[in-house]
């Protein structure tokens, strides 16, 4: 067997007082393909730091081969000090590296090479560190999260490319479909230890749950013979009590064992609070058409969604998912075309940008809306801190304000939050980001068993097999298909996976000249005035849509003009004037949301 080229042995690291992790070991050899799993917070992105050379541990050995390369991608690049992202790419080749591979992983990743880091959103930050540690093609690629903030063409080519290299590969993700693709062996963290099996992603499940089985076992197997133990004390002892003594301290190991056992992380269970049951038909739309300027988002697309349905909406970031969602749910409308709602539906939303949660309140305040200690789930009063338990949050986070908690934890309050509120349809944009995959299979378990509609923007490909009874993808130019099934049983169907929006190259720089400088970009973040007029734009249009209503119900009086002329005249031009006002107020507020889709994909 060929010598490691990295190897870590017995690795500790203490986080404040809480051991993270206690004679971890991982080894990777030329070729490998690992997968790192663990719950979140178990410490894999610690231990891919420590392998990465960024953070020291407090114990264990650390070996890398000589001469080896290595290249670790973070969860949270740091681009500065580069003047584009061509730049910043080739600043991590070599002598030896072929500088073409820069350009063309950036055009593949849908860069042009000529952005201004200082100006990119997170999503085109995380594909400009993606280049910058393929391009060299090392011996050891880390990749903490790669696929966060890519969408499905961009998950999909990468998963090629990964393929194609002869690089050893560490990979943390928390999409299934994947790590099944791309590994052959499996490192667990649990507990503070790794367990290593020489197979894909794809078997180590069924490996887990036979494990932490065999544990249970093991310990109902411990309690018993310390029952058995505590008997003999109890009415053996006394005659025999000096010879003996080895057995009392058997015992007292017997219990320090059980003292010391620490069990299987908590798991999240989820519960919905349904609402009374919607109409048969829950959404209907017929021919509906939106554009911005001359940029169409849905161009003549009718669907009907019934009771029951779990329709999954994927395209590639920018296409316009969330519009189409917001379109369907009724809160904009289309600039041609009907959309009809059905009879009683009870809305509960996930918003993808988790914009709806104060970062200032507590999480016991975000749960219960404040002011109290309790909840209502399914008509039944449940203490906060009883649903807090149920998410995975202790009783001392119930005073944590929510800026404070990970990406993860704040995904977890947006889910319990949503499945608190009585509802029929759900509506989860990107309900996946940031949860480990035991919260993604009790996500997957609760949908299956909700009673009412579910509408989801996923890019998550074994996620929407498992939930979805349709499929609506973007085809580009403003066209939508639905497909019967699954992600897979669309690909089938159509004969490809979702298609990547189009970017067009960087000009090439005449031969025996040196590139131009990047031409001054458009700020490409939302400002602060931009984020609270999106913000605040769509509870200013219903007190229009308000003020209107009121306005047409004084027309409606049939004697209105007869009596008083000049109040007629004067509030149909105030209702003119009105619906102009909406008008301006929905370009607007579209012109900021796909803005928003385009940067922050």
């Amino acid at each position: 067997m060929a010598a490691p080229l990295l190897a870590l042995q017995s690795i500790r690291l203490v986080m404040g007082s809480t051991p993270l992790l206690e004679g971890a070991d991982l080894s990777v050899g030329p070729g490998e393909k690992i997968a790192l799993v663990g719950r979140n917070g178990s410490g894999k992105s610690t231990l891919l730091k420590i392998a990465a050379g960024t953070i020291e541990p407090d114990g264990g050995e650390r070996f890398f081969q000589p001469g080896a390369t290595v290249r670790y991608l973070p969860q949270e690049p740091d681009l500065s000090g580069f003047e584009t992202t061509l730049a910043y790419v080739e600043g991590g080749l070599e002598g030896a590296d072929d500088n073409y591979r820069a350009q063309y992983l950036l055009e593949q990743l849908g860069l042009t090479g000529t952005e201004n880091p200082a100006s990119l959103s997170g999503g085109e930050a995380r594909r400009a560190a993606l280049a910058r540690v393929l391009a060299p093609e090392p011996d050891i690629l880390l990749l903490d999260e790669p696929t966060n903030h890519l969408d499905l063409p961009a998950i999909e080519w990468l998963e090629g490319e990964l393929k194609s290299l002869r690089s050893a590969l560490v990979l943390i993700s928390h999409d299934r479909r994947f790590l099944s693709d791309l590994t052959r062996s499996t490192v667990w963290i649990d507990r503070g230890q790794t367990r290593r099996i020489d197979q894909g992603f794809g078997m180590f499940e069924a490996w887990r749950d036979d494990f932490l089985e065999q544990e249970e076992k093991e310990q109902h197997k411990l309690a018993r013979k310390i029952a058995a133990e505590e008997h003999w004390v109890r009415y053996g002892v006394t005659a025999r009590r000096k010879r003996n003594v080895r057995r009392m301290d058997l015992l007292g190991g017997l219990r320090q064992q059980v003292k010391d056992y620490r069990g299987p992380q908590g798991t999240v269970k989820m519960t919905v609070a349904e609402g009374r049951s919607s109409g048969a038909m829950v959404v209907e739309a017929e021919n509906i058409h939106k554009a911005f300027g001359e940029r169409v988002v849905v161009d003549d697309f009718s669907t009907r969604v019934m009771r029951g349905s779990r329709v999954g909406i994927v395209g590639p970031n920018g296409a316009g998912k969330t519009t189409l969602i917001r379109m369907l749910t009724g809160e904009i409308e289309p600039d041609r075309g009907t959309v009809r709602l059905g009879t009683r539906l009870e809305l509960a939303v996930l918003d993808q940008r988790r914009a709806s949660l104060d970062p200032e309140a507590t999480l016991k305040d975000v749960l219960t809306g404040g002011g109290s200690d309790t909840l209502t789930i399914n008509g039944q009063p449940k203490h906060v801190i009883g649903y807090m338990k149920e998410f995975l949050f202790t009783p001392e986070q119930a005073r944590t304000v929510v800026g404070k908690l990970s990406g993860g934890e704040r995904n977890r309050v947006t889910l319990a939050r949503a499945l608190a509120l009585p509802s029929n349809v759900l509506v989860l944009d990107e309900p996946t980001n940031d949860l480990d995959l035991e919260t993604l299979d009790l996500l997957e378990e609760m949908i299956a068993d909700y009673q009412g509609t579910v509408i989801v923007v996923s890019h998550d490909r074994d996620f929407l097999d498992k939930v979805a009874t349709s499929i609506i993808v973007a085809e580009g130019d403003g066209d939508w298909n639905e497909y019967a099934g699954g992600y897979a049983d669309m690909v089938v169907q159509r004969g490809a996976g979702v298609s990547a929006r189009r970017v067009e190259k960087a000009p090439a720089a005449p031969k025996g000249k040196s590139a131009p400088a990047a031409p001054p970009q458009q700020k490409r973040k939302l400002s602060f005035k931009d984020k609270h007029a999106l913000e605040t734009l769509p509870k200013e249009m219903d007190g229009v849509r308000k003020q209107m209503a009121a306005l047409q119900s004084t027309l409606d009086d049939a004697g209105l003009y007869n009596r008083d002329p000049d109040k007629f005249e004067k509030v149909t031009a105030d209702l003119a004037a009105a619906q102009q006002k909406l008008a301006e107020m929905e370009d607007r507020w579209l012109e900021l949301e796909l803005m928003r889709e385009d940067i922050e994909g």
